[in-house]
């Protein structure tokens, strides 16, 4: 089958998470035998941050990590008709230009063949409701929410006809252990700052107990402020700015423990919903301490998986008991990483979006995609 996915951007993953995940679930799907190809538009706000902040190297980089994949970019002359009309299944992202979502809805309506399904993996439906309610979705055949509470939105609001979970996942060809690496730090922590969302909890929960435990701790993101980088500097935690997502695995490998600090819209608004960077940290398996979230949906288990601190006090201890506890962290960190295996690979997401596709495609499709995989 031919897949082609709308992406804000496959190239760069600049303040822009959706990339890793769709990475690993077009490698998988090429790996399957099928032709994955993503389109970004020229205009791309991550791919011009990226190269902003870091140049073209990064844009290179991209090509020689990750030679398997096909991605093109558009521009505002560029023929959408043509382009879904050699395909079978069209997905497109939610940061993708509104008025372009209509016109692919449309297409879809006039007698297109392919399946079109639109993919949510942001918290705008509760924070920026209005963004998402003004998006044309009349013509999609399914939306893809990437958590149960997000599925649950868009059902009460009428925001498409069918709605399915697909959460995120990690591309465990690119996420895996690392034992041979020598660490050298105690403590990294990966996340961008973002626009306020939890900047407190970055303070209480990574920048005061670093500081009180003195630990050798690392940071990596954008998007920094002067006023946290000034907080880091005091607490004397290293900043290294944006880090690329190939290079992520290393960077888990070099340290003992890492964390998850969720943003506040998925606290209060979209329990269930851990983002990427838990599952990627999972499955290098390094022991991982989150700030509080709501797992709705049983994807993991908390107290097993991982630790769970409810405030900054209990971040502090549990990081010194997995530091002080070689055994605790190391039996946390196998726990985790076979949660993973088990359930959370790009591989059983791919699996997931060819049974959801059954619906919708013809059968004699479908029948021969399932017969030909189970042949591989």
């Amino acid at each position: 089958m031919r897949f082609l996915f709308y992406t804000h951007s496959l190239i760069s993953d600049w303040n822009h998470g959706n990339a890793h995940f769709l990475r690993g679930v077009m490698r998988e799907i090429t790996r399957r035998g099928h032709l994955a190809v993503a389109l970004e538009p020229g205009d791309s706000w991550s791919r011009r941050n990226l190269i902003a902040d870091q140049g073209n190297g990064p844009i290179a980089a991209f090509r020689k990590h990750f030679p398997d994949l096909q991605v093109a970019i558009y521009e505002s002359d560029f023929d959408h008709e043509a382009a879904v009309a050699e395909a079978d299944i069209v997905i497109v992202h939610e940061w993708t230009d509104p008025a372009l979502i209509a016109e692919l809805g449309r297409i879809r309506l006039k007698g297109g063949r392919f399946t079109l399904a639109f993919h949510d993996t942001h918290h705008r439906a509760v924070s920026a409701k209005r963004d998402i309610a003004r998006l044309d979705l009349s013509g999609y055949d399914f939306v893809l929410a990437f958590g149960e509470a997000l599925r649950e939105r868009y059902l009460q609001a009428g925001w498409g006809r069918h709605v399915h979970t697909w959460h995120e996942a990690a591309d465990t060809s690119l996420f895996h252990p690392m034992p041979e690496v020598e660490k050298r730090g105690e403590l990294i922590w990966i996340g961008n700052w973002g626009d306020d969302e939890r900047s407190s909890e970055i303070m209480s929960f990574l920048v005061e107990p670093a500081k009180k435990l003195k630990l050798r701790a690392t940071v990596r993101g954008v998007r920094y402020p002067d006023t946290a980088l000034r907080a880091l500097r005091a607490a004397e935690i290293d900043y290294g700015g944006w880090l690329a997502n190939a290079a992520v695995p290393r960077a888990f490998a070099e340290h003992r423990v890492t964390m998850h600090i969720p943003r506040r819209p998925y606290v209060e608004a979209l329990p269930g919903i851990p983002t990427i960077r838990v599952f990627e940290a999972l499955s290098c398996g390094i022991p991982l301490v989150s700030a509080p979230w709501t797992d709705a949906e049983g994807l993991f288990r908390p107290g097993k998986d991982f630790c769970m601190a409810r405030d900054g006090k209990e971040m502090a201890r549990l990081l010194r008991q997995l530091l002080a506890e070689p055994a605790f962290a190391t039996e946390m960190a196998a726990s985790g990483l076979e949660t993973v295996r088990a359930r959370h690979t790009c591989g059983h997401r791919v699996d997931e979006l060819l049974s959801i596709l059954a619906a919708y495609m013809p059968h004699s499709n479908v029948e021969r995609t399932v017969t030909e995989e189970v042949q591989l």
